[in-house]
């Protein structure tokens, strides 16, 4: 199916080539015409000049801004009017102020004074040449200074964001010439500055010139074509939230800007009679101010919207929900300002594509954030796998960051041979997904149920948002400290750390010498076969698949709690007072029971030899330290007694079969007692029977 598509895609390619010439004289909005001119603040721009095969021959010389896109991309379709604008905006720049018209021959043209062009790439048409820059998002812009690329971004951006961008080009062009604190920009789409003065004022003399040379003919008319003339609706999609408001969502607008689109939403399902979306209001509707041509935000009465929030599967108010086209994800975070836009603008960084870094721009990424995942690729990476790696990053909003890259020197420092690969960075340690076959790459469920195992930093705070992700399924060292006591703080947490990174490495030598024996036990069966010329036990053993996902392992996690914002709770759960020192507890959540003491009785406090220590002691099978539970006795008892039964299964088993035998003989008894049989020799009340006894 896939090749079929190509061929009908080359096809369509070739037949546009075929037939350009018949269809110039068209006027419809689409990236294959031929642009005419157009007319911004009264001078006339000519189309953007469009590169083709030989890109990097044509940028070798001068300062290039170029867009890599594709016909086909509904990104690069919102994007097209915001990229124009920018070109017809600094197209026609005068760097020195004078009242001569100036053209692209000029000195005082913006093109040749500073030497800058704005250009784009089809990569529907010229798919070698974007191949050659490593395009693999669109819309992509490039910064190419004498053929060298200096600097690229992926996805839609502002206008103010790529005129910054340029701003800060022409600054290092020529110092000291540009306006302090950046240029009055048009509206997207506009065509004329009405914000500027001088600006304005030129138009106008751009306007009255022209029409003294035509005074019958309305300037606009004559020498605007009618795709300039064109009203802008593109204007109000170029811009996530241009409001920067919570949009009242019906299940209408609902389908039609939220799940018919690709566009990223953040929606807050409530009720008005609801308490805590009440208190959550002001905090969600400053977020949205916050998110202004950034982010979607929009809100949906339950009250008034039953059947909506029923399909969207709210089960309490309020709901928050990410979506991304058919996709969404909850946000289970804590409601204050700080945290939803943290978690907005997080949103708004995976939204926008899996970013391709280098070595030096992932230094600066390890800076800020705890957990990355890196994807390695190189030429041979298919788009099978490229589409695959994007199905990710709605799952990782507000866990972790998403890159990928095919910098040499990456490769290097992560070890990397094979591709593609995905390593988790996580404090400077690396973690690699071990399946590499194209296959379990490919698998999305597979691949997404690692990162959940490995999102979390090494030593996270336990929080109300990753409580689950922290406490379920595992052993949790949890070191309980106070912030107020800044040395005690900050040197509990070091010993926590330096604990955990030890840990982690004894394990990785365990998984390694597990893996090992269990390579070591096929061949052994391999080399027996052969010994033996037995061709069906060969067959057999060379079959065996190791799989240490079937390993069974005691998992171990490391987290510490802020003890005095959670008193109340690790009082009531763990019966520690953090007022009394810094204290360490082994929690068990899904067995609900815990340690709190090392094999000599005394507290675990947060010192590497104490916690490891115990750790070794509490994982073993069965514990060799007795736990506590977090519920009452007799609940207490009933989990005690099944953790027992679960460590001695053979000790279980024989206490299964004495219960049956033992019942089994307490009912043969109570028959014989409870009924009159014939054949014995005394009667039921003893002698024979009652009768007479000769």
């Amino acid at each position: 199916m896939r090749s079929v598509f190509y061929s009908l895609l080359s096809l369509a390619t070739i037949a546009t080539t075929f037939a350009a010439p018949a269809s110039t004289s068209k006027d419809e909005d689409d990236f294959e015409d031929k642009v005419p001119d157009t007319i911004f603040n009264g001078q006339t721009v000519p189309p953007m000049i469009e590169l083709g095969t030989d890109v990097k021959g044509k940028t070798k010389t001068g300062h290039w801004l170029v867009e890599f896109y594709s016909p086909l991309c509904s990104h690069c379709m919102r994007f097209k009017p915001t990229w124009q604008t920018l070109y017809e905006f600094y197209y026609t720049t005068k760097p020195l102020i004078t009242k001569q018209d100036t053209d692209d021959d000029t000195l005082n043209s913006f093109t040749r004074y500073y030497d800058f062009k704005f250009a784009k790439v089809n990569c529907l048409a010229y798919k070698d040449a974007c191949e050659e820059y490593n395009i693999h998002a669109y819309p992509s812009i490039v910064q190419i200074e004498d053929g060298k690329e200096i600097k690229r971004t992926q996805g839609e951006q502002t206008l103010e964001d790529l005129s910054n961008w340029v701003e800060e080009m022409l600054e290092t062009i020529r110092p000291g010439l540009r306006v302090k604190g950046g240029v009055k920009l048009p509206k997207v789409g506009a065509n004329a500055v009405e914000t500027t003065p001088d600006t304005k004022d030129k138009a106008e003399e751009k306007k009255a010139s022209a029409a003294k040379q035509s005074p019958s003919t309305s300037p606009a008319v004559k020498s605007t074509p009618t795709k300039a003339s064109k009203p802008t609706p593109p204007k109000a999609t170029s811009t996530a939230n241009p409001s920067g408001l919570s949009q009242v969502l019906t299940p209408d607008t609902f389908q039609d800007m939220v799940t018919n689109t690709l566009e990223p939403w953040f929606i807050k399902f409530y009720a008005p009679w609801c308490h805590h979306c009440q208190a959550m209001g002001p905090n969600w509707a400053q977020m949205a101010r916050e998110m202004k041509g950034k982010l979607n935000v929009g809100e949906v009465n339950c009250d008034a919207e039953k059947k909506l929030c029923k399909e969207a599967g709210v089960k309490g108010y309020p709901t928050l929900l990410f979506f991304r086209g058919g996709e969404r994800i909850e946000y289970n975070g804590m409601r204050g300002l700080g945290d939803l836009i943290d978690y907005a603008k997080n949103a708004v960084a995976i939204s926008s594509g899996v970013a391709d870094v280098d070595v030096a721009e992932f230094k600066k990424l390890e800076e800020d954030n705890e957990v990355i995942f890196v994807y390695f690729y190189d030429h041979a990476t298919t788009t099978e796998d490229f589409q695959a790696l994007e199905r990710l990053t709605l799952s990782l909003v507000g866990k972790a960051r998403l890159v990928k890259t095919n910098d040499p020197a990456m490769f290097e420092r992560f070890k990397i041979s094979t591709w593609p690969r995905l390593v988790v960075s996580r404090d400077t340690k690396s973690t690699h997904y071990t399946p590499i076959a194209p296959k379990d790459m490919r698998d999305v469920k597979k691949v997404l149920t690692w990162m959940k195992s490995v999102w979390l930093p090494i030593v996270p705070e336990l929080k109300t948002e990753n409580a689950r992700d922290i406490m379920n399924g595992k052993l949790v060292v949890l070191a309980i400290l106070n912030r107020d006591r800044k040395e005690d703080f900050v040197n509990g947490k070091r010993e926590l750390k330096n604990a955990a990174l030890e840990w982690i490495d004894k394990e990785e030598k365990m998984f390694q010498l597990e893996r090992q024996e269990l390579r070591d036990a096929k061949q052994l069966r391999i080399e027996e076969a052969e010994d033996k010329n037995d061709q069906r036990a060969l067959r057999a053993a060379k079959q065996i698949r190791i799989d240490m996902n079937e390993v069974e392992r005691r998992q171990v996690g490391f987290a510490w709690v802020d003890g005095v914002f959670w008193e109340r709770w690790i009082r009531t759960t763990f019966g520690v007072d953090v007022k009394e020192g810094e204290k360490v507890v082994i929690n068990d959540e899904d067995n609900h029971r815990y340690w709190d003491t090392t094999a000599s009785g005394e507290p675990i406090r947060p010192s590497r030899a104490s916690i490891l220590e115990t750790i070794a002691k509490v994982t073993k099978n069965p514990s060799t330290i007795s736990p506590k539970y977090t519920h009452g006795a007799f609940k207490s008892f009933l989990l005690s007694t099944q953790n027992f039964l679960t460590g001695h299964p053979f000790i279980a088993l024989g206490m299964v079969i004495g219960v049956v035998v033992a019942a089994s003989m307490a009912t043969k008894r109570r028959r014989r007692g409870g009924f009159f049989q014939v054949g014995e020799k005394d009667g039921l009340l003893g002698g024979n029977g009652g009768g007479k006894n000769d």
